[in-house]
């Protein structure tokens, strides 16, 4: 297989001119993520029509030039499972690539399983297998031998043309639009995770109180930025579980703070006082500086039950439907948009995600249906691949 090696600003600054004419950019990335703040980038590889290379992040300083080629070309560019390199341009120039194309998500709006690999996509698509022997490899190691490189670049041979399949196949179905909006959203939350907003996915929070909560929030913003000046995993820097044991107990003392099980290592030890003015700052906010619930309270247990049967009725609908259901909704996304239409939400909360756009199209009416009486859920073949049924009742 013929490819240019980048090494060298001045290789890739003669690469991007040739890839500037190009309208279909496929690229992806191989990093290392286990010891570092954010993941390691070292490997780009990059397929726009007759130009395959591999560029060495490794080698080559500035980077700058390929990201800003992505984020103002008029080309497609096109990925799997992009969120990594969506955050490798975010964090080189604060941009995303322009005209961005997912094949993964593409694939989920057509009926194929969501999330899927790219190995799963190629054999569906394309029938093609690429290889998978080097998915454990250590890619900040050099030289890189030809098999390794040989399966970076089959990360990229074949996106151009899942993506013209996925392309026939969304506008036989009247999808692009979707396709569109889910993009615009997906990189939504891509960015607000690259601004590092994600305190409440600290596991084992649910059952805090707000207090606790904002205790939390404190400590997460803390150890973002720890670990980001040391530049090493978040984890390294104070546990999740610890983070909710602070919090549970509430209270700023520091010899209670060090009591706690695993709190005995000697660099926790010397944060002790950031760890108490975290818990301290936490403690002397105002009720509305509290965090809120995400989630309507005082739910009656009816939500649960028609959830369960609802998800499943939806999961039957999704497929008829040739929708990937995890890309439609998960069983909670059908609890709040139950608790929505029956009006459990707050007053100012946004419509939840089943009650927007295209989802909306697919699930709302249907929902409003179910819960109003005038369709019901049956049995109508157990033996087929779609056994529910849902008929209007006369």
């Amino acid at each position: 297989m013929d490819y240019l090696q980048i090494n060298t600003d001045s290789e890739l600054q003669q690469l991007c001119g040739l890839l500037a004419s190009e309208p279909i950019i496929a690229f992806d990335t191989e990093f290392v993520s286990e010891y570092t703040y954010r993941p390691q980038l070292c490997l780009i590889q990059v397929a726009a029509g007759k130009h395959l290379a591999i560029i060495d992040t490794l080698s080559v300083k500035d980077l700058s030039p390929f990201w800003n080629l992505l984020a103002t070309g008029d080309g497609c560019t096109i990925v799997h499972a992009g969120r990594e390199e969506v955050g490798f341009s975010l964090t080189a120039i604060g941009e995303v690539p322009a005209r961005l194309f997912d094949v993964q998500i593409a694939a989920g709006l057509i009926g194929l399983e969501y999330p899927a690999s790219y190995r799963s996509l190629s054999k569906k698509l394309l029938n093609q297998n690429p290889a998978k022997e080097e998915s454990r490899t250590d890619w900040r190691r050099r030289p890189l031998t030809e098999r390794q490189q040989k399966y970076a670049l089959d990360d990229v041979l074949y996106l151009a043309d899942m993506h013209q399949k996925l392309i026939d196949r969304l506008t036989e179905l009247g999808r692009m639009t979707w396709l569109e909006d889910e993009m615009s959203s997906w990189l939504g939350q891509v960015r607000f995770a690259y601004k590092r907003q994600r305190w409440r996915r600290v596991s084992g929070i649910g059952g805090l109180s707000a207090r606790s909560k904002a205790i939390v929030r404190e400590l997460w913003f803390w150890r973002e930025s720890e670990a980001e000046k040391k530049n090493i995993p978040v984890r390294r820097v104070l546990r999740d579980d610890l983070i909710v044991e602070i919090a549970k107990r509430q209270s700023s003392d520091p010899t209670r703070i060090a009591a706690l099980r695993g709190m005995d290592r000697n660099d926790l030890q010397r944060v002790l006082p950031e760890l108490s003015a975290c818990v301290e700052k936490a403690l002397r906010l105002e009720a509305a500086e509290l965090p809120t619930s995400r989630r309507p309270g005082n739910m009656p247990p009816q939500i649960n039950m028609l959830g369960q049967l609802i998800s499943s009725a939806l999961n039957s609908v999704c497929r008829q439907a040739h929708l990937a259901p995890s890309l439609v909704g998960n069983p909670s996304d059908v609890r709040d948009l139950i608790a929505f239409k029956l009006g459990r939400a707050k007053n100012d909360e946004q419509a939840p995600m089943l009650a927007q756009g295209w989802r909306q199209e697919v699930v709302g009416s249907l929902i409003d249906d179910l819960l109003s009486g005038t369709v019901a859920v049956r049995i109508s073949d157990p033996h087929s691949e779609h056994p529910l049924s849902l008929d209007p009742i006369d």
